[in-house]
């Protein structure tokens, strides 16, 4: 990719040309004006102050001074300060957390593409001076050779060693998230099985859905995203694939009524919140990878009784047991896990 004003080669996932410095759009999809759109915004706000995010008429009335000539642009950033994105990004103390909640709404009650939505996105986070990694890159196109130059493009084609299927394979699979829109169709539906193929369950994908009773995920999820089954109150069977590695923060928190998990072999961590307040979770099932345990992963789950915590824990944060009156750690002698049980007054026995 060259930079559209000097015509330098740019690098992978930069934010800025090294040549000239001016703005790179990591993604601009449908939307080829977005750098022009992230100067407009920048100006407005750098001219007319912070103020103008609690006057969103006054705000959207400047948008025909500094960007006239891009009208479905315009539209699309007036349509999303109208319902008060800017307000609740900035009213979040996390930059990350807003961002994810920006983006769920667009998706969710705006019906926005994820295209529109990342435009959105990129362009507000520069107006804020917010870090943004897109989720959408730009997609090359694929240019059929001419008649002219096939029999040397099938030339080179043939000194080319052809990728295997497996590779071609794994490639595509590496671009299938799951996100909420995709998850939008099982919001009426208890029993739900993900498609193999997709490789992480998004944040907030299935947050809040209160007909969710058994969630079964395929062998090809790596990870699962912040929040993505959290408020599921009725959800009580997870079956978690062998190929999970990742569990993000309150990936299941308040699911009232989930009572057992067994987390694969593989997972490293239950990071901030986990299972914060599963009311009725009685079984975990925690492997030998995991080493650290962030704050508050049990918190609040009252029927928690004996929780088996392996010898390759080398951390455990705060409240973690909060309010869990009946737990019991099964530990080894000396561990981490001894010591920290010791230190903070919690219940153990020893492996038998």
């Amino acid at each position: 990719m060259l930079c559209k004003y000097c015509n330098t080669e740019l690098g992978e996932n930069v934010s800025a040309c090294p040549n000239c410095g001016k703005p790179i759009a990591l993604m601009n999809g449908q939307f080829e004006n977005i750098i022009e759109v992230r100067e407009a915004l920048k100006s407005i706000v750098s001219e007319h102050g912070v103020e103008l995010f609690k006057d969103s008429k006054r705000f959207t009335g400047l948008l025909n001074d500094y960007m006239p000539e891009y009208e479905k642009e315009r539209r699309l950033i007036r349509n999303v300060i109208s319902n008060d994105i800017i307000s609740q990004m900035i009213s979040e103390p996390d930059q990350k957390l807003a961002i994810i909640k920006a983006r769920e709404y667009m998706l969710n009650d705006m019906f926005l593409s994820a295209y529109a939505a990342e435009f959105v996105l990129d362009c507000f986070t520069y107006m804020l001076g917010w870090s943004f990694t897109p989720e959408i890159k730009e997609i090359p196109v694929m240019v059929t050779p001419s008649a002219s130059n096939s029999s040397k493009s099938n030339k080179a084609a043939s000194d080319s060693p052809a990728p295997s299927a497996q590779s071609q394979s794994e490639k595509e699979v590496k671009q299938k998230p799951f996100r909420p829109f995709d998850a939008i169709k099982y919001k009426l539906i208890p029993n739900v099985r993900i498609p193999e193929g997709y490789t992480s369950i998004k944040s907030f994908a299935f947050d809040g859905y209160g007909f969710l009773r058994s969630i079964k995920l395929p062998e090809t999820i790596v990870s699962i995203d912040d929040y993505a089954f959290s408020e599921c109150k009725r959800l009580r069977t997870v079956e978690l694939p062998s190929s999970l590695r990742v569990i993000k923060k309150s990936a299941f928190s308040a699911c009232g009524s989930l009572e057992s998990i067994k987390i694969p072999y593989g997972v490293d961590a239950i990071q901030e919140g986990t299972f914060a307040f599963c009311q009725n979770l009685e079984d975990v099932e925690i492997p030998a990878t995991v080493s650290s345990i962030g704050d508050e992963a049990f918190e609040g789950c009252e029927t928690l009784r004996e929780l088996h915590l392996p010898d390759s824990i080398k951390f455990i944060g705060a409240n973690v047991f909060l309010y869990c009156p009946h737990i019991t750690v099964v530990c080894r002698e000396n561990s981490y896990v001894h010591k920290f049980c010791m230190t903070n007054s919690i219940h153990f026995e020893f492996v038998k």
